[in-house]
């Protein structure tokens, strides 16, 4: 299934139904009365949060939803039917905005949680709620301009941006080929594809991580974050958005810099890029894991890294599985503490 994390839909909420006028005279009154009922409400527009729906793709082939129409009122003060509703189901984590850069909506973060987008129109009054009493219809012989129905109201139409951040307590960072999708196959029972090529992993993939006498926590591969990712180079400013949510960052480096790319300056260059998409993302506590530890080349640079980036630093083989159980708990104790 692809996955979609952006789309714009048009949501129509129903119109309501239009009063009815009608006049009714029972025996031995002098003139007839006004008995038309109320035209119903029309539906709203109502968007649910469902954990069944993974990803926005199926708005990508339906971008409009309307709700139904009020019923009309009928004679005998029988008011119309309300409009029927239009449910939208959409991932949780879903955000809702007018437009890109727009306040946001809503932002549903939790199963089951919803919120109206689009409000029904008010149904027409029927002219038996229009006349004041049968007592002042008796002093005109104007009944029917006395007590006209009404129309019912238009629903509310609006165009809107949906978009998808997933929700994950730890987000896995690094360039192409650090090993990303290689440590969430180790954390979790999740099966990213893995290959020695960049932007292997083309979209987000979460699992869920057991940490051994303590609980779970559900992690993230962040795919395509190259340099100039926050300018829209490679496929990094797609799933930025993806790490905002996340409470802790788990940055991974290659250490052996098997493609040739130095450890200490991939490390710096991608906290810039987090910076420049958002501070918030430089914010983030982040546990530094140093991959490809199974490879002399990154056993001799360990040292050297330690001392440029002047923090704790986990040596880790996604290959052999080396410090895997660590690196587990210190996330946990991160995520612990950033709760």
């Amino acid at each position: 299934m692809r996955f979609v994390d952006l789309a714009k839909i048009t949501v129509n909420a129903g119109d309501g139904g239009r009063g009815c006028s009608a006049f009714a005279q029972p025996p031995y009154t002098r003139f007839p009365y006004p008995d038309g009922g109320d035209g119903g409400d029309g539906g709203d527009v109502i968007v649910r949060a469902d954990p069944n729906v993974a990803t926005l793709l199926d708005f990508q082939f339906r971008h409009e939803f309307k709700a139904g129409r009020g019923g009309h009122g009928g004679s005998n003060t029988r008011t119309g039917k309300r409009g029927e509703d239009r449910l939208v189901l959409v991932p949780v984590g879903t955000v809702i905005r007018e437009t890109a850069d727009g306040p946001t909506l809503s932002d549903l973060t939790g199963s089951g949680e919803e919120v109206i987008v689009a409000r029904g129109g008010r149904g027409g009054y029927g002219n038996a709620t229009r006349a004041a009493s049968a007592k002042q219809l008796e002093k005109t012989q104007h009944r029917a301009q006395a007590a006209e129905a009404t129309a019912g109201e238009a629903g509310e139409q609006r165009a809107l941006i949906l978009e998808l951040k997933l929700i994950a307590d730890a987000g896995i960072v690094g360039f192409p080929n650090a090993g990303k999708s290689s440590l969430l196959r180790r954390l979790s029972t999740a099966r990213p594809k893995v290959g020695a090529y960049p932007f292997t992993t083309r979209y987000p993939v979460l699992g869920v991580v057991e940490a051994p006498g303590r609980g779970s926590f559900v992690a993230c591969d962040i795919p395509g974050l190259i340099e100039g990712a926050h300018e829209g180079k490679g496929l990094g400013i797609q799933f930025l958005r993806h790490i905002e949510r996340t409470r802790v960052l788990v940055h991974l480096v290659d250490l052996a810099g098997v493609d040739g790319r130095d450890p200490v300056e991939a490390y710096h260059g991608l906290n810039e890029e987090l910076a420049a998409y958002h501070e918030s993302l430089a914010s983030k506590p982040q546990v530094i894991a140093a991959n490809k530890m199974d490879l002399p080349a990154a056993r001799s640079e360990l040292a050297r890294f330690s001392r440029a980036v002047g923090g704790r630093v986990l040596p880790v083989s996604c290959a052999t599985g080396e410090g895997i159980p660590a690196l587990i708990e210190a996330v946990w104790e991160a995520l612990q503490q950033h709760g």
